[in-house]
């Protein structure tokens, strides 16, 4: 503080330059450069305040790393209301800066407010953030880590898969554990999934399992017949993401994380000795985990999903899915117009169709 006490005297009350400052005090230029500089911003000159002790000094040329020079200088508004209200449709951050300009005329500009606004957006997340509107994407995944379920008559073990929805707003999140990743599984988690949220979303997010996606495509994905004609019933879309591209579901990944750790991490020392065992456990940890409130917005995802996101999104309809497991599958038409079927042979009169395995019908 000594030193910068006298970079201060010699800049205002002799008003010698930056070279001639570094080479009296000992110091480098652009360290003189930089003592001015954060100087100007703390509003100080020469001669400083007789009450102005070294402690105060520094607190005010060096403040803490959290806090920007400046970034106290006006009121702020309430940073994690905004970051929720901008998961309202049709909000943007000109309506919210509107919003704070009426309330305070004179706080900060629109400029200054957006550039405070994704200072702490940036803080909730180290890398970059989708904003996701309320009540538009439902990611689902199968989690890559399974959970045993003991035979209580032989006592073996068999690994069940965990099934994980989240909601792109407010992150609420389902999970249950399902025997396989195979389609009837798939489905069944969708339906109580639905049930679980009592609201639909536009979209359904899944990633490029063979249950969900039987070509997997960036720019036209072939989604499973089974698997559109549910999304059909509920009038949800399905938009798979682009294979090897991660952060397309990185709500249904921090997702798949979290439930690792808050439900598996918790139930790991318990055994289960069947499947509505195991997921009567997932349901109370589940329960625990959405309504825990988020350090950052300072609201559970319950509370998060009651506000903004189930208003806008679409009723159920009136019966839950019931489906007819079928398998599709592209035959080719041999010379004699039949087609093979799990040993089968099946005429039919046209080139090439598509057939339903199971029940043995044509889509021609």
């Amino acid at each position: 503080m000594r030193r910068i006490r006298q970079v201060l005297q010699l800049h205002f009350g002799a008003h010698a330059s930056t070279r001639t400052i570094a080479r009296e005090v000992g110091v480098g230029r652009t360290t003189v450069q930089d003592y001015l500089t954060r100087a100007g911003a703390a509003e100080l000159g020469w001669p400083l305040p007789p009450d102005l002790t070294d402690e105060a000094l520094e607190q005010r040329l060096f403040p803490a790393p959290s806090t920007k020079l400046g970034a106290r200088r006006h009121p702020e508004p309430d940073w994690p209301v905004l970051v929720r209200e901008m998961k309202r449709p049709g909000v943007s951050l000109s309506i919210l800066w509107e919003e704070y300009d009426a309330a305070h005329p004179e706080g900060y500009g629109y400029s200054r407010f957006c550039e405070l606004y994704r200072a702490f957006e940036r803080r909730l997340s180290p890398t970059m953030r989708q904003t996701h509107v309320a009540g538009h994407k439902a990611f689902v995944d199968y989690s890559g880590k399974k959970v045993p379920i003991a035979d209580a008559l032989t006592g073996e073990i068999r690994m069940a898969e965990i099934f994980v929805g989240v909601l792109g707003a407010s992150n609420l999140t389902y999970a249950e554990a399902t025997w396989t990743q195979s389609l009837p599984d798939w489905l069944g988690a969708h339906v109580r999934m639905f049930r679980f949220y009592g609201v639909a979303p536009r979209l359904l997010v899944p990633d490029n399992l063979r249950s969900a996606v039987n070509k997997p495509s960036f720019y036209d994905p072939e989604v499973n017949r089974t698997y559109a004609a549910m999304a059909t019933h509920y009038n949800v879309g399905v938009l798979p993401a682009r294979p090897r591209k991660p952060k397309d579901k990185a709500a249904v990944e921090a997702g798949v994380r979290f439930a690792q750790s808050y439900i598996l991490g918790r139930l790991r020392h318990v055994t289960f000795f069947s499947l509505a065992e195991c997921n009567a456990a997932i349901g109370v940890a589940l329960e625990r985990m959405n309504g825990r409130e988020m350090r950052r917005l300072g609201v559970s995802r319950r509370q998060l999903f009651e506000t903004v996101e189930r208003p806008v999104m679409q009723p159920l309809p009136e019966h839950d899915y019931e489906y007819e497991y079928a398998e599709w599958r592209l035959a080719r038409v041999g010379i004699d117009y039949h087609v093979e079927v799990q040993g089968f042979f099946y005429s039919v009169p046209q080139t090439r169709s598509r057939c339903c395995v199971h029940c043995c019908r044509y889509d021609v």
